[in-house]
């Protein structure tokens, strides 16, 4: 295993979430003679140039580009065509595991032949973005999009500058108008819970070896202090369900210590308008649509308080 981030804890945080055992990551541990960031590629592609092209020209053939609907209809599009695609873990540590530093520039790590809960999200946003405007898009674009998403302020830097809670990620997307959180008209009640899962389980982090990047870390996580996450309880989703789009962006809260949520995914209405879940799920090992409801596949993850909702924009 190599460097735990974000997307590593949900992942273990959804197979485990009762015991939530970290496994060992020795392996992944930052090499004391990193590599200096100049030799590091400045973007790792893993695949996936020609389904961008593809995917832009299917969805704007289909009608569901159109910069009248909303962009959720857009992007749940687009992962309509990510069915079946392979779920993948780990991608965007790589570059640690490599010799790179947390304190250096991140590579940006981009894909559409693989996915984790997160990068599936980012991706259908990206993509449907570009295939709403004019032109065909090139990869670059498609880079360009996603490190808006993925980092604080859509500014790439180190390792840090990465939106690595998933609450933070809806609050910084959202300050910026990519998103606009429906906690508060949904019925969300506040979660204000610090977070500090990553510097409370450094030893799970070989990127926290570092003593810059675990202080930066507990800097990070004080400044989400007081900010209230609006979660709308389990028990409550059903009586809400109609007023959640094709599209919208999920958060599945937990009740683990110092954790925000577990996984995360899209809103997906089938032909006879049933509310389900578009997403990357390691249990499953593909992209898929849930055969369960959204109330349903919430009641059934453990330690699941409820979710979060956001509407992209």
């Amino acid at each position: 295993m190599i460097a735990i981030s974000r997307r590593d804890l949900l992942r273990a945080a959804a197979l485990t979430a009762a015991s939530f055992a970290l496994p060992g990551c020795a392996d992944g541990a930052e090499s004391s003679a990193a590599t200096p960031a100049a030799q590091l590629p400045d973007s790792v592609t893993k695949g996936g140039e020609e389904r961008l092209r593809s995917w832009v020209a299917s969805v704007r053939e289909s009608g569901r580009a159109r910069p009248a609907l909303p962009l959720g209809t857009t992007a749940a599009a687009i992962g309509e065509l990510a069915l079946g695609t392979p779920y993948e873990a780990y991608t965007l540590e790589a570059y640690l595991k490599a010799g790179g530093s947390p304190i250096g520039s991140e590579p940006l790590t981009l894909s559409l032949d693989s996915f984790d809960c997160v990068s599936l999200v980012e991706s259908c946003l990206a993509v449907g973005r570009l295939a709403r405007r004019p032109g065909t898009p090139s990869w670059d674009d498609f880079g360009r999009e996603i490190e808006r998403i993925r980092y604080r302020g859509g500014k790439r830097e180190g390792y840090l500058s990465r939106l690595h809670y998933f609450s933070e990620w809806l609050d910084d997307n959202a300050a910026r108008g990519l998103v606009r959180p429906l906690g508060g008209e949904l019925g969300g009640e506040p979660d204000t819970r610090p977070l500090r899962f990553m510097s409370e389980h450094r030893e799970s982090y070989p990127a926290l070896a570092n003593e810059q990047a675990y202080e930066q870390v507990q800097r990070m996580e004080r400044s989400l202090d007081g900010r209230a996450r609006l979660v709308i309880p389990t028990d409550r989703i059903a009586g809400v369900a109609d007023r959640i789009q094709t599209g919208d962006v999920l958060a599945f809260a937990t009740g683990i210590e110092g954790l925000d949520v577990t996984h995360s995914a899209m809103a997906y209405r089938d032909q006879a308008g049933v509310l389900r879940v578009l997403h990357a799920p390691l249990s499953g090992g593909v992209v898929e649509i849930s055969r369960s409801t959204l109330p349903d596949y919430v009641r059934n993850v453990r330690r699941s308080t409820g979710i979060l909702v956001a509407r992209p924009l």
